[in-house]
This record gives C-alpha cells, structure tokens and sequence, in this order.
C-alpha cells in the first residue's frame, strides 16, 4: 500500500497523445516477456507481496522474466519507470498512487509498453490500464460471523488511513455485521499509516478498554493486542491466521488474489492485444481476486447454520444474486 495514497488529489487527466492512441502494442514472439515490477514498499509489505507473488508465480511457470525494484520513493518513481522503459521491459506493474498524472506521461511516452497499475483513477490512453482492492464482498462475510459472535454488540476496527480502498472494506464489514444484529456498534481509527505495528497495536488496546470485544486487523500489530486481551479478530488482505501470528485469534480473513489478474494481462501482452481496461473486477470474488480464508481452529466454534448462511451468500455473489453495497465514505464510530 504506497505511503503517499492518502494525500492524493483530483485531476483531470490530459487527452492522449494521437500516436499513443492509434498504437496498437505489438504481438510477443517467444515463450517469455520481460516484466518489471516497482514497488514503495518492501515486497514483504503485504499489500505489494500480492503483486510480486502473482508475478513471481508467473516468472516460476517460465511465462515471464521478472526483475522488480522495491521502497522505491515517489520522488524516484517515475525515473525507474523510465529505466525499465528505455532497458527493454515490455510490461510494467506498480503503484500509482501519488504520482497518476506523471505515470501516465510516461505510458504516452512508451506506447509499445503495457502498464498495468494501482490507481484510483480512470485507464489512460491504449496501453495504461488500472486496478484497486475490491474485496469489500469476503469482508460482508466476515461482518456476517463477527455479528453471531460478539456477546457486547461492540466491534472495533483499526485502519491506515481513510481512504476509498479502506473505508469500503469497513462499510462492508459493518453493514455485515448489522445483518445480523442492527443495533451493534462500532468503533474506527485510523493510525494514519501503513505500516505501524506499535501504533496499530496500541489503538487496538484502546478499543478494547473502551469495551469491544470483537476487532477488524485492516493492520498489522492488532492481532497481536487481541492475543494479549484475549478477544478474537478478523484478517485483511492476507491470512493473517497463518501469516500475522493469529493462530486461536483470528477466525478468517478475507483474502486478496492478484493471480487471474496479471495472468489476464500477460495472455493480452503477449497476444498484442493489451489495452487499457479498469481491472477491478479481477480483484473481487467472481474474477477470483477475493475470497474468505478457512476456518482453521475456529471451524467447530462457528455454529453450522452460520457456516451455511455464509457459504449461501458466498455462492450468491458469485452468481450474481447478491451485490455487496461499495461505499468509499469516511466510516466513523458509533459509541
């Protein structure tokens, strides 16, 4: 998750220049592509090891090769862009956030190259396309199970920052939980940050005290307050059960795939037939990019009927029976 998404700002995006337009990425002779992936964060940051798993996957199956650069500052963003340009790469994934104006200046620059990007905003031009997090459906879910299992009808939940990515995962998980119990209560901080563990912790200890029962880890460092305080909680974007040390804490996550995603890409890219698109359906259940983590331990603590009502609304996303409210608004606590 880049560091800069936070501040991010409205623009409008200028009109494509006309050759960029016109182009048509060429077809990839060979078995392989060359793929570079740029990364703000270190690969272990678990937001960006979704990317570079999928793409290392990739790499391993002998479809592409793969070099990446990570903690890369905004300020040095676009310059390691132009590198991997000007060095041969022929699809480049990463982050946009913060930097989407000047991103796109370098996809008009090198209309022969695919980019496929997060970004809160629009495709650009023929060879930018976009993605975000959408996996607001598994935590619905998860809101589902927190609901049954509160004995205070109090949930807490601790978040990096207010942004749409964030918030429509608390909306998701809130109106979950209110499914089942319409009175619960919730309460939110955000730590204003991406990775701070002693801060994400700390806030968790604070909700606690003020009389939940149940948490939402959106970061690291709360599973590890509810594991002292001895309240159970409820994972993001890893597994953090197995992952985050929440083995008899955390009931299930919900889990964020990238795989169908950069596969799509990759067939497009080799095929010549890569254009601009909003990949954000790749990221939610029917695309295969979302989905609920096992039970684990928990799997004989949840009652059978929850299991079932959740399996049901499972299989009705998927077909289309049941949408899963997006509401990117700052949520905020309730007591």
């Amino acid at each position: 998750m880049p560091k800069l998404f936070m501040n991010r700002r409205e623009f409008t995006v200028g009109v494509t220049a006309a050759t960029a337009a016109l182009t048509a990425l060429p077809a990839i002779a060979g078995s392989k592509i060359k793929v570079a992936g740029i990364y703000t964060v270190p690969i272990q940051q678990k937001w960006v090891a979704r990317l570079h798993l999928a793409l290392d996957a990739a790499a391993k199956r002998g479809e592409i090769e793969y070099v990446y650069s990570e903690s890369t500052a905004n300020t040095d963003y676009v310059r390691v862009m132009r590198e991997y340009c000007d060095s041969g790469m022929q699809f480049i994934v990463g982050e946009a956030f913060g930097i989407s104006k000047e991103a796109r200046k370098v996809a008009d620059d090198y209309p022969e190259i695919a980019f496929l990007m997060g970004d809160p905003f629009k495709p650009h031009g023929n060879n930018f396309s976009v993605f975000d997090n959408y996996i607001h459906e598994p935590c619905y879910l998860m809101g589902i199970i927190a609901g049954h299992m509160t004995k205070a009808n109090k949930i807490g939940m601790v978040g990096g920052y207010a942004i749409g990515e964030v918030n429509r995962l608390f909306h998701a998980f809130m109106n979950g939980a209110r499914s089942v119990k319409p009175d619960i209560q919730f309460k939110v901080t955000f730590i204003g940050s991406w990775y701070d563990p002693p801060k994400a912790k700390e806030a968790a200890f604070a909700q606690i005290e003020a009389g939940v029962d149940i948490m939402y880890a959106e970061r690291a460092g709360v599973v590890d307050a509810c594991r002292e305080k001895g309240i159970l909680a409820f994972g993001n974007v890893n597994d953090m059960n197995k992952e985050e040390n929440g083995e008899n804490v955390v009931v299930t996550s919900a889990l964020w795939h990238m795989e169908n995603a950069i596969n799509h890409a990759i067939g497009l890219v080799k095929s010549g037939n890569f254009k601009a698109e909003e990949y954000h359906s790749w990221t939610m259940m029917a695309g295969g990019g979302a989905s609920l983590a096992p039970y684990y331990e928990f799997e004989n603590k949840i009652s059978g009927d929850v299991k079932e009502q959740v399996a049901k609304l499972a299989d009705d996303i998927l077909a289309g029976k049941f949408v899963v409210e997006i509401n990117d608004e700052e949520p905020t606590s309730t007591f």
